[in-house]
C-alpha cells in the first residue's frame, strides 16, 4: 500500500492515452523523478502500465529546446511573439483571416486548448484550427453527434467490469489502453465476463478473448449490420425503447436486412458463419453488453458510418447509458476529450456549441466580447494542408505534435510545409521532423512542467500539476498564445493571470444557454465548478462532467433522454461498401498501421526511455509466413514497402498473428530516428467524407526483399550526425536510447567496408583514441577521449546477426577494462531481448527460470521472477514461452516445458 499522505508525491496524470490514469511523482535526491500510480484515481486505482511507470526516465534536460528563435537566430520571446504576431496581422491583412491556420494537438492541457480555440474562432475570426485528433476519434465524435445529438461518452470504466459481455472491436486494448485492459482481465477472472476481440490481427487482447474474429479490413459495417438484422428477425429488438426514444430505425433495418442471411455476412468479412453465430448469440442473449471502439474504427473513409452501425445495434436494444451495458469509444491521447470540449476542432465552434446555430453564436460573441467570431467550420487536417500547398494557407503554427511524420503522404506533407511561406513551431523539443520547416521555434514546457487539466475517455477531468523547473526559457503554451493575442490588439479579451483564469473562464462558457428546456441547452457543463480558487484548484479532484447542481451522474442517455432536438436518440442507415483497394499483381497485400506495446506517437517523450526502447528496437513488418516464403523473406530481412505513393524499408516480422494477405507496421519511427520505417510516407490521404478522418487501416502495398550483406553497430556518448549516417552505404539504420548513450543499428547493402572507413565516415576531425580487435569475421572498436569511453562499434556479416556481444554495455560510467577486452575479443555476452519492460525481465531470465525451475505457468513464472505483474502488457507473450499460447515456432525450451507439463 503506498503512504499517500506522504506531502513529498505530488498527484498529477500521465502524459500517455487516454485512460488518464492517476499518478503519483517524487523528485529524488539526485533530481530524477519517481512516478507510481495513485491508488486513489478512480480511472486506475494505482495501476500503471509500463510507459507510465517509466515517465520518471523521459524528464530530462537532453535534446530540449531551450529558447525562442526568429529564422534560426535565438532571441528573446518578446521579439519572437512580436514577430508572430505581426506576420500574422500582417498576412491576415493582406490575404483574409481564412489565410492563417492552427494545427494542435491532443497533448495540449484544456487551459492552453480554451485560448488557442478563442484566439482563433473568437478574434481572427476563422475556424482553421484542427488538431491531431483529426486522425484518431473524429469518426467518433460525428458518429455520437449522428446518433445522439452531441459528442458525449455515456458510460465510464466500471462498466467494463459490470458487463457480462465485452467486444473489443478496433481496439488492442492490451497494447493501447493496458491498465483498463488490466481491470477488464480482472473482472473477467472475478466473474466470467464473455470478450470478443473484432480485429484482422491476432493481438495481445486476444489472450483473454472468448472469441476472435479476424475480419477482413474495413468490412465492420457488415458485420453489425447483419447484428441488427439478426436481432430483428429474432424479435429481439427492445421496441418499446425504440418507440418511445428514437427515431429512424425503420430505414437504417431495411439497409441492415441485406445481411440478414449469416452467409452474406461471412462473404463479406471472411469470417466463419459458426463463429458469427455464437458472436449473435452471445450479443443477444446478454443484456449487459459494452462495445468498445477505437482506432481500427476510426481510422478508415468509412469511419464514422462504422461507429453508428455499431451505435445501432446498442440503440435499438436499449443499451445505451446503462450500468454495464453501452458503447464506448475510448480515445487515444491524454487529452483528446478535452480538445473536443472546447472546441479543437475545425467543424465545432466552443463548448459543444455548433456552427450553424445563430442563438449559440449571438451568446459566445458577447461572452468572449468580439464582433469577429467565426461563421463557418474550417478545414479539417487534410484539406488544411492542401490550402497551403495550393496557396490559399500562407501562414500555419503548429503546437506539440508532428504533422511531418503523422500524416498520411509523408511526402507530400512535408514538401507542403517547406513551401508553406510562415511556420510557427511551439514544441519542447529541439528537433524533429516538424521543426526543421519552422521559420519561428517557440520553447513550450512539457509534461512535468505544465498545470492544467486533462479530461479522459469517461469524462473524467484531472489535474497535471507542475513537478519540475522548466529548463531554458520554456512557456505554458496558453501564455504563449494569449502573448501573441494581446500584441495582435486583444489584451483586454486574453489578460489571464494564470491558467485557473483560463480554466473559470471555460466553466462559465458551458453555462451559456445551457438552461433545462432552452434550445441551446447541452449536456455538457461545468456550472458546479465556478468560481474555483486557487486553493481549490490546485487541491481539485478527478471529477466528471456534467458538473451540475453539485451531482455528476456517471453515466448518461440511460433515461432514453438524448440531446438532439426532439429528445430521442437517432437510428443511422448505414450501407457497407466493400473497400475499393484496387489490389494487383504489383500491390498483393492489405498495410495496416498502427501502436507497438511500449512506445508512443513519434516518440519524442517515449523514446528518452532506454527501458521502453528495449523490447521492440527496430521498425518492424508483420508479414504471415506464407507471404513472406511467397516473397523470399526471412525473419529479421530487411524488406522494402512499396505502395501507389511511396515506399519505406523495415525489418521483416514473419508471424502468423496477421492473416494471410496482411501485414502490420508500427507509426512510431521517424527520420529522426531512423533512416526508413517512417509507414505514414506509404500512406495516402484517403479520408471519411464526413469525418474527414484518414485511413491508416488499409494500404495495398507490395513488400520485397532487400539483399544486406553486413550489419554494424554503433554505441556512443552523444548522438551521430544524421547527415553523415545517410552518407554512407547503408541500405538502413535505426537508433534508440540506452543507457548513457545512443544505439545505432546499421544494415549494410556492400559487400565489404572496413570498420576504419565507417567510424572515418562518422567522426568528427581531431578522433580520439581508438583501440581495435577482430574475432573471426567481426571488427570491433573502441574510442577514448582523455581516458573516458567516448563510442564503441563493430560490424560483421549479416549471418552473424544476433549473436554479437552487446555493444550498449561500453558507454557507460561503470564500464571497466575487463569489459572493454571482453567486446574486443567476442566474449562479452550479447543481452538478451527485454519481454516484461516492467520488471526488466529478459528473454534469458524466462529461458533460464524455465531451465532450472520447470516452471509450466505465467503465474509461476510471475511469482519466481515477476514477469507479467507489473501492466500484464507481455502475458500473452509470456504464454508463448510457457507454452500455454500456440506459438509461431516451437523453441527448444518450449518442448522442455511441454515435456515437463505432460503436454
Amino acid at each position: 500500500m503506498t503512504e499517500n499522505n506522504d506531502s513529498s508525491w505530488i498527484k498529477s496524470t500521465c502524459a500517455y492515452c487516454g485512460v488518464g490514469c492517476g499518478i503519483e511523482a517524487k523528485v529524488q535526491a539526485n533530481g530524477k523523478l519517481e512516478v507510481r500510480g495513485d491508488e486513489e484515481h478512480p480511472a486506475n486505482l494505482g495501476k500503471l502500465c509500463s510507459k507510465g511507470l517509466k515517465l520518471g526516465e523521459t524528464v530530462t534536460t537532453q535534446g530540449r529546446m531551450l529558447s525562442p528563435s526568429v529564422h534560426g537566430e535565438d532571441c528573446s520571446w518578446d521579439e519572437a511573439l512580436s514577430h508572430v504576431a505581426s506576420t500574422f496581422s500582417d498576412t491576415i491583412a493582406k490575404y483574409g483571416q481564412d489565410s492563417v491556420a492552427f494545427y494542435v494537438s491532443g497533448q495540449l492541457l484544456t487551459e492552453d486548448y480554451y485560448v488557442v480555440n478563442k484566439l482563433m474562432k473568437g478574434f481572427i475570426g476563422s475556424a482553421n484550427i484542427d488538431t491531431n485528433s483529426r486522425l484518431c476519434m473524429a469518426s467518433s465524435v460525428v458518429g455520437h453527434k449522428r446518433a445522439f445529438g452531441e459528442d458525449v461518452v455515456p458510460g465510464n470504466y466500471e462498466d467494463l467490469e459490470l458487463a457480462n459481455l465485452v467486444i473489443l472491436t478496433g481496439s488492442n486494448l492490451a497494447w493501447c489502453h493496458p491498465v483498463l485492459y488490466q481491470r477488464l482481465k480482472a473482472a473477467k477472472a472475478r466473474h466470467g465476463t464473455k470478450i470478443v476481440v473484432i480485429d484482422p490481427r491476432e493481438t495481445a487482447s486476444c489472450e483473454i478473448a472468448d472469441l476472435h474474429l479476424p475480419l477482413f479490413p474495413g468490412s465492420d459495417i457488415a458485420l453489425f449490420n447483419g447484428l441488427l438484422a439478426y436481432m430483428a428477425k429474432l424479435n429481439q429488438i427492445n421496441q418499446r425503447y425504440v418507440d418511445q426514444h428514437t427515431e429512424g430505425f425503420n430505414e437504417a433495418l431495411d439497409l441492415a436486412k441485406r445481411f440478414s442471411n449469416i452467409t452474406s455476412v461471412s462473404l463479406a468479412t471472411g469470417l466463419k458463419t459458426a463463429d458469427i453465430e455464437t458472436f449473435y448469440q452471445w450479443f443477444r442473449s446478454t443484456p449487459k453488453t459494452v462495445t468498445v471502439y477505437s482506432q481500427g474504427v476510426n481510422q478508415s473513409t468509412s469511419g464514422t458510418d462504422k461507429v453508428n452501425s455499431i451505435l445501432n445495434c446498442h440503440i435499438a436494444t436499449g443499451r445505451v447509458g446503462q450500468p454495464g451495458s453501452t458503447p464506448f469509444s475510448i480515445t487515444g491521447q491524454p487529452n483528446a476529450m478535452g480538445g473536443r470540449e472546447v472546441g479543437g476542432l475545425a467543424n465545432t465552434l466552443a463548448a459543444h456549441m455548433e456552427f450553424g446555430h445563430p442563438e449559440q453564436s449571438e451568446l459566445l460573441s458577447e461572452f468572449w466580447d468580439t464582433s469577429n467570431l467565426a461563421t463557418k467550420p474550417g478545414l479539417k487536417a487534410m484539406d488544411m494542408f492542401e490550402a497551403i500547398e495550393t496557396g490559399k494557407i500562407k501562414a500555419l503554427w503548429v503546437m506539440a505534435t508532428n504533422p511531418a511524420v503523422s500524416l498520411p503522404e509523408s511526402n507530400r506533407i512535408n514538401a507542403i510545409l517547406a513551401s508553406c511561406p510562415y511556420v510557427v513551431v511551439s514544441d519542447c523539443v529541439e528537433s524533429n521532423d516538424t521543426l526543421k520547416y519552422a521559420h519561428v521555434r517557440l520553447p513550450a514546457q512539457g509534461w512535468s512542467e505544465k498545470s492544467g487539466t486533462v479530461t479522459n475517455s469517461e469524462r473524467r477531468i484531472s489535474r497535471q500539476r507542475r513537478l519540475l523547473a522548466t529548463p531554458g526559457m520554456g512557456k505554458p503554451d496558453g501564455w504563449i498564445v494569449s502573448e501573441v493575442a494581446k500584441k495582435m490588439g486583444f489584451e483586454q479579451q486574453f489578460s489571464y493571470r494564470s491558467e485557473l483564469d483560463i480554466f473559470n473562464e471555460y466553466v462559465e462558457q458551458t453555462r451559456l444557454g445551457n438552461e433545462v428546456g432552452t434550445p441551446t441547452a447541452r449536456t455538457l457543463t461545468l456550472e458546479s465548478l465556478s468560481g474555483m480558487t486557487p486553493e481549490s484548484y490546485q487541491s481539485f479532484p478527478p471529477r466528471q462532467w456534467p458538473a451540475k447542481d453539485g451531482v455528476c451522474p456517471e453515466r448518461l442517455f440511460g433515461d432514453g433522454n438524448y440531446v438532439t432536438p426532439n429528445g430521442k436518440g437517432r437510428f443511422v442507415a448505414v450501407d457497407f461498401k466493400p473497400p475499393a483497394l484496387s489490389l494487383s499483381e504489383r500491390y498483393g497485400l492489405i498495410l495496416n498501421s498502427g501502436r507497438i506495446r511500449d512506445q508512443w506517437h513519434t516518440m519524442t517523450r517515449s523514446g528518452l526511455s532506454p527501458s521502453l526502447s528495449e523490447n521492440d528496437s527496430v521498425p518492424q513488418l508483420e508479414i504471415h509466413p506464407f507471404d513472406a516464403a511467397d516473397r523470399g523473406i526471412k525473419d529479421g530481412n530487411l524488406v522494402k514497402v512499396v505502395s501507389a505513393i511511396g515506399e519505406q524499408m523495415f525489418i521483416a516480422k514473419v508471424t502468423s498473428k496477421v492473416s494471410v494477405g496482411q501485414c502490420y507496421a508500427p507509426i512510431h519511427w521517424t527520420h529522426t530516428n531512423c533512416s526508413d520505417g517512417k509507414v505514414c510516407t506509404v500512406i495516402p490521404s484517403n479520408t471519411d467524407p464526413f469525418s474527414g478522418q484518414p485511413e491508416f487501416k488499409a494500404t495495398p502495398v507490395e513488400v520485397k526483399s532487400v539483399k544486406t550483406y553486413l550489419d554494424a553497430q554503433i554505441v556512443s556518448k552523444s548522438p551521430l550526425d544524421k547527415t553523415k549516417l545517410n552518407a554512407i552505404p547503408a541500405a538502413f539504420w535505426v537508433s534508440q536510447q540506452c543507457d548513457s548513450g545512443v544505439l545505432y543499428s546499421l544494415k549494410l547493402t556492400v559487400k565489404t567496408l572496413e570498420l576504419e572507413d565507417l567510424l572515418a565516415a562518422l567522426m568528427d576531425d581531431g578522433q580520439p583514441i581508438l583501440v581495435t580487435a577482430s574475432s573471426g569475421e567481426a571488427q570491433r572498436v573502441v574510442s577514448l577521449r582523455s581516458g573516458e569511453f567516448e563510442l564503441a562499434a563493430a560490424i560483421y556479416p549479416s549471418s552473424l546477426a544476433g549473436s554479437q556481444p552487446d555493444i550498449s554495455q561500453l558507454v557507460s560510467a561503470e564500464t571497466v577494462p575487463e569489459v572493454m577486452h571482453g567486446f574486443l575479443a567476442g566474449t562479452l555476452k550479447a543481452k538478451s531481448r527485454t519481454i516484461c519492460t516492467c520488471k526488466k525481465v529478459t528473454k534469458a531470465d524466462i529461458e533460464n527460470a524455465i531451465d532450472n525451475t520447470g516452471v509450466c505457468s505465467v503465474k509461476s513464472l510471475g511469482e519466481l521472477n515477476g514477469a507479467g505483474t507489473g501492466c500484464g502488457s507481455c502475458v500473452a507473450e509470456l504464454g508463448q514461452f510457457i507454452g500455454n499460447a500456440k506459438p509461431i515456432s516451437i523453441t527448444p525450451y518450449q518442448r522442455k516445458v511441454e515435456s515437463a507439463c505432460g503436454k
